[in-house]
């Protein structure tokens, strides 16, 4: 009955504090340390993960380590709770864990059970705070609503609002903002997720929601911290990606915020960055790894800050019980199906490289057999971990790992386009994953193809990357039409495959994605999807594995 009083109390809470920006601190009375406290001196802990993507399980993580790729096991919600508590263990009442974000996507768990498995397993977590990320809304608006609804701990986000209709802005969905008291120290949290999602995504998942950019009311609501609610410390959440977080940190209207705990682009940032107006930080994906920000603090007031990314590594992290047993529980019922192989392939399976994958190779080739259009393409996607090859030297493709590399087992399309369009096309991807302006880029990395070669200028100005074309073994024909392959996107126009507008002829096929690759791994397994260069960099390493220039950062 306690705990049954507490979520509906929380639940309640949570919806009041939704209305009004004030109505936060009303929130803050249902969790315990949230109460100020006399000024004292020591640290304050705060915790991140982020961009879990239902990885249940301890898994192969990719490093780039002396110029070489290196794989192995971290992650995984049970050791992820040993790791958080021995965290908490050594500053037990002043200790923050937050999650901030993509928690109900990215597994055939999830799929299976529409997000719900997972909120037993995030309250039984223990979190303190959470921000919705991009993917929350893959079931639609109503789904997300009850599986954030769900969770005990606070919810925030400034720039998600009801949509009343005809671009009409009506109430925030989640509160804007959570305030923490430890150590005398009063630390506000306000929360900013990507304004792009009906971009980037199907736009029905994201139908009913409007978003608005942090630059609209961020100002106003660091202004409501720092001066009305007289914070001493002041941390964005953010679901933004790396790029657009070092952009708004960059942005005057960031002044007097500490840190942007940022999430999106699964991006490892070991020391903070330091924009003009805040430092950054980004805890990698997958559950592979912890934020651990420190706050010194002496006599009530903060003296200072350090930062370091713990890696979960299973071995000096075992498995925690009872996160175990649970986990166990959840994935019962569909654990057969999970693990039954499909196919192998001979190479590591990857997603982390910006130009190139061999997840999105497997893909391309398997749709190029299965369509056999002029140039077939798969989605710049980044979720799902590495799988290496076993002692046998074959990497088990099993039923769940094609949830994992394709959550939504769309239909595939065709359509026809102009060389012309194509050619616009490219230039418009080339800017969403390499623009100058860093917040103008996307957060997803660079289109897969097949069918079509494709040399290119990243840091060119915009508009003049694209130096070469080759479909079908022949240049680019500026108005000849070519046949495309991609899947489709749930509520696009018609004329629209794969973000490219004006297409003619678009139609579903009988396939879906999921049925393609099996078929496709029941014949040709073993599988070798070898990188083929068929996207080549001009300036700079085939082997980018970030976004972000300019700063002080290196993805390892």
């Amino acid at each position: 009955m306690n705990s049954r009083r507490k979520f509906i109390q929380g639940g309640l809470l949570s919806s009041v504090a939704a209305l009004t920006p004030l109505a936060s601190l009303e929130a803050n009375e249902a969790y315990p340390h949230s109460i100020p406290a006399k000024p004292s001196s020591g640290k304050i802990t705060i915790l991140q993960t982020t961009d879990v993507h239902c990885q249940l399980h301890a898994h192969d993580e990719l490093f780039w380590e002396k110029d070489e790729l290196v794989f192995r096991k971290t992650g995984g919600y049970a050791h992820m709770a040993t790791a958080l508590d021995r965290m908490k263990q050594s500053n037990p009442e002043n200790t923050i864990t937050l999650d901030t974000g993509d928690m109900f996507q990215g597994s055939m768990l999830s799929v299976k059970t529409t997000g719900q498995a997972f909120v037993p397993l995030l309250n039984a977590m223990n979190y303190d705070l959470y921000l919705p990320g991009n993917w929350e809304v893959v079931y639609y608006k109503k789904n997300m609503q009850k599986l954030l609804g769900g969770l005990l701990a606070p919810k925030i986000c400034a720039n998600m609002y009801h949509d009343l209709g005809d671009g009409k802005k009506g109430e925030l969905i989640f509160q804007p903002y959570q305030i923490m008291h430890r150590l005398g120290v009063k630390i506000g949290f306000l929360g900013y997720t990507d304004p792009l999602v009906p971009l980037r995504q199907s736009p029905m998942y994201s139908k009913g929601i409007l978003y608005t950019k942090p630059e609209e009311n961020l100002r106003e609501y660091v202004s409501i911290l720092k001066e009305q609610e007289q914070c001493d410390f002041v941390i964005i959440l953010s679901h933004l990606g790396l790029s657009q977080q070092i952009a708004l940190g960059n942005n005057p209207h960031c002044e007097g915020v500490d840190y942007i705990f940022g999430a999106d682009t699964h991006e490892r940032v070991r020391k903070p960055i330091q924009a003009a107006y805040t430092k950054i930080v980004e805890p990698g994906a997958f559950g592979s790894f912890i934020g651990k920000l420190d706050i010194q603090v002496k006599e009530g007031k903060v003296i200072g800050s350090t930062y370091e990314l713990v890696e979960v590594d299973p071995i000096k992290y075992p498995a925690k019980k009872e996160i175990l047993n649970l986990v166990n529980d959840l994935e019962g019922p569909w654990k057969s199906q999970i693990d039954q192989v499909l196919g192998y392939s001979t190479l590591p399976l990857y997603r982390n490289f910006v130009v190139e994958n061999t997840i999105d190779t497997l893909i391309v080739d398997a749709l190029k057999w299965k369509v056999n259009a002029d140039v077939v393409l798969s989605n710049g996607f980044r979720f799902c971990p590495p799988r290496i090859p076993g002692k046998d030297g074959k990497v088990a493709i099993t039923e769940g790992y094609l949830f994992d590399m394709l959550p939504v087992d769309s239909m595939i399309r065709t359509a026809k386009a102009t060389g012309q369009q194509i050619m616009n096309w490219l230039e418009k991807e080339l800017q969403n994953v390499f623009a100058q302006d860093a917040s103008l880029r996307f957060g997803g990395w660079l289109i897969r193809f097949k069918g079509m070669q494709v040399e290119f200028k990243a840091f060119e100005r915009v508009g003049h990357r694209v130096q070469k074309v080759i479909i079908g073994g022949a240049p680019l024909e500026l108005e000849k039409s070519y046949v495309l392959c991609a899947c489709e996107r749930d509520g696009d126009p018609e004329d629209m495959l794969c973000r490219m507008k004006g297409v003619k002829e678009a139609k579903n096929t009988a396939y879906t994605l999921h049925g393609m690759m099996k078929e496709y791994l029941a014949k040709f397994s073993p599988v070798t999807p070898t990188l083929r260069h068929d996207a080549k960099i001009l300036d700079g390493p085939q082997s980018l594995l970030s976004q972000v220039t300019g700063v002080d950062y290196s993805f390892r």
